[in-house]
């Protein structure tokens, strides 16, 4: 019997040594950055911003994640609000509000954006909640709209994607172009 457990005491330990071989034989895992992450996901951001307010629809749609859990929406000037949820819904959507608000060929509803106060959380390598002031520029260059924006990201296939946009904007309270510095 003494002879058994000590065989099996030398197998396991050798299996062990084995199993650290193996490990330190594979290729080091990429450890995850979150300044890399957070510069592709703005990417994926301002891609997506400009899009809509280019009336870029092929370009708008790239930026989302295409599925039933999907969510947009945002309050109007008039106190109503758009609100969709799952990709069709939003598909439709955006397709019918870009078709009815045409801008001119290279134009832009909002030419200049800035973004504040950004406050970016990752729950995973793959799941990020985003938070910011965005200053949505008029076409003279003279006022802002504001808007506190929030993005839930999704890393599918190894890009970032919107999952969810929320936009509350503040239209009664134009900000000065020159306030801002």
């Amino acid at each position: 019997m003494k002879k058994f457990v000590l065989l099996f005491a030398l197998l396991l330990l050798l299996s062990c040594n084995e199993t650290k071989q193996e490990e330190s034989n594979a290729a080091p895992a990429t450890a995850f950055n979150e300044e890399v992450e957070k510069a592709a996901i703005m990417k994926t951001i301002e891609n997506e911003t400009t899009s809509f307010y280019e009336r870029n629809y092929e370009g708008w749609k790239q930026n989302f994640i295409q599925k039933d859990y999907a969510f947009q929406g945002w309050n109007n000037s008039d106190g109503t609000f758009d609100a969709s949820v799952g990709w069709k819904a939003i598909d439709q959507r955006i397709q019918d509000y870009i078709k009815n608000n045409p801008v001119k060929e290279g134009g832009s509803t909002h030419p200049r954006v800035e973004r504040r106060n950004m406050v970016v959380t990752f729950f995973t390598e793959n799941l990020a909640f985003l938070v910011w002031d965005q200053y949505n520029g008029d076409h003279e260059n003279k006022f802002f709209t504001v808007s506190k924006d929030q993005r839930i990201m999704e890393k599918e296939n190894g890009q970032w994607k919107i999952a969810n946009v929320s936009a509350f904007w503040n239209y009664k309270n134009k900000v000065s172009v020159d306030s801002l510095k």
